[in-house]
């Protein structure tokens, strides 16, 4: 995943509405009115961040086979992997950095020199 469609996938989670959906169909496949009323959105207003979402491919929906007017939203955790590959190589750098003064420090560096 490139540096762009991750950095889109963030734009796409900034907004905490967003971010609810996302925890919500982590749990289980919901429609669209039940991710409204969960949240306490207007349908439109549902409607518009789902539709982003899925433009991001973070999730995913189906059609009900019963009622084609219904779609079922889900997770799909494929569209969170760039997000956290991302997220791993920042901490690794940051550890590393870390690891690299913690053996500068206790290396002696810095230190005062010993009073006789």
């Amino acid at each position: 995943m490139s540096t762009s469609s991750v950095a889109r996938s963030f734009v796409a989670l900034s907004d905490p509405h967003r971010c609810q959906v996302v925890e919500l169909l982590g749990a289980r496949p919901h429609s669209a009115g039940e991710l409204a009323r969960l949240t306490g959105l207007s349908p439109s207003a549902m409607s518009r961040h789902l539709r982003l979402l899925l433009q991001h491919g973070l999730v995913t929906d189906q059609r009900n086979r019963d009622d084609a007017r219904v779609r079922v939203f889900s997770l799909n955790p494929e569209g969170l992997v760039g997000c956290q590959a991302w997220l791993d190589q920042v901490q690794a750098h940051w550890q590393a950095n870390l690891a690299s003064f913690k053996r500068h420090v206790e290396g002696g560096a810095g230190r005062a020199p010993s009073q006789p």
